[in-house]
């Protein structure tokens, strides 16, 4: 049995680490990805690909989730997979991103931007950038309202929609309405008590987050590392308005608080939810109460911004 006191719910993933050896990557990159490919949208949610250029042009694949039968335009959710910066989405992800869609209604754009470590650093979070200026300046042909456009994504996707409202702010792109993030990396330094505290945590822990870093940044001196570490921004003013969710038993637990944090601090409206007896990556038990619980509040917290914004 796991020393922490995590909700039965989660209790069969105990013994789960996430995999961070460079070698295995592309073996588990394969296997996930046929995961993700094989399972079908939810029921009354359609998934429309494209190829889009991503940073200096490259291609780089999003899939739109939208539900059927609804009028456009419709806003947006720009939606981010977590993955430590060098995994491929998860198949549950795909039943998230489908619920959001369906029920805020939105669509949700989901980029596949390339992974660490054969893409470190900033190439990541420059494919998520280009596709947010993509969708952006495309949105009457994809039947989106330019002016309800959000990001969201879950740990490492948090850092990514995070950086990118960093990134829209200073080089001053068009706004983006609001962010979700969910579990979210925020803080490369790492020198939080939970960083500190959870160490063998199921599924991922702060020997794996040291790992993830290194793999990300190479260990190499970035002059745009805040779009990597978006706790070491110099100002949090003019960043849209946030939804922003952790996990008790997760060593990122306290870099999201902290986010939250300097957001308030700065005037931005936040929302946080501290959710209880939880692992990180805890909606891989679809079925639980909980699970589904968190995921009614981000549908309220979208839903409610959406309404708000224009």
């Amino acid at each position: 049995m796991t020393k922490y006191p995590i909700h039965p719910d989660f209790l069969k993933y105990e013994k789960l680490k996430t995999p961070m050896s460079p070698g295995l990557l592309p073996l588990m990159n394969g296997i996930i990805e046929r995961s993700f490919n094989k399972r079908l949208p939810n029921q009354g949610v359609r998934e429309i690909r494209k190829r889009i250029p991503g940073y200096r042009n490259e291609p780089v694949e999003m899939i739109i989730y939208e539900p059927e039968d609804m009028t456009e335009p419709l806003p947006c959710l720009m939606y981010l997979h977590g993955g430590a910066f060098v995994l491929k989405s998860a198949a549950f992800h795909k039943h998230l991103i489908c619920e959001y869609a369906k029920h805020t209604p939105c669509k949700v754009v989901f980029v596949d931007y390339r992974l660490a470590p054969k893409h470190a650093f900033p190439v990541g979070v420059e494919d998520c950038y280009a596709a947010f200026n993509w969708v952006h300046q495309n949105a009457t042909e994809i039947g989106i309202d330019p002016e309800k456009i959000a990001v969201g994504g879950d740990s490492a996707g948090g850092a990514l929609a995070a950086a990118v409202c960093l990134m829209a702010r200073d080089r001053k792109a068009p706004k983006i309405s609001f962010q979700m993030l969910i579990y979210p990396v925020t803080d490369a330094r790492q020198i939080t008590d939970s960083i500190k505290e959870f160490v063998d945590t199921p599924l991922w822990n702060a020997r794996q987050n040291e790992k993830m870093w290194k793999l990300y940044l190479k260990d190499v001196v970035h002059l745009d590392r805040v779009y990597a570490s978006p706790m070491e921004a110099e100002t949090f003013a003019s960043l849209p308005a946030a939804y922003i969710e952790v996990a008790e038993f997760d060593c990122l637990r306290d870099e999201g608080i902290n986010f939250a944090a300097e957001l308030k601090e700065s005037g931005v409206s936040v929302e946080l939810h501290q959710t209880k007896g939880t692992i990180h990556g805890f909606e891989i038990a679809e079925s639980s109460e909980i699970v589904k619980q968190s995921l009614m509040k981000r549908i309220d917290a979208l839903n409610r911004a959406f309404s708000d914004w224009g």
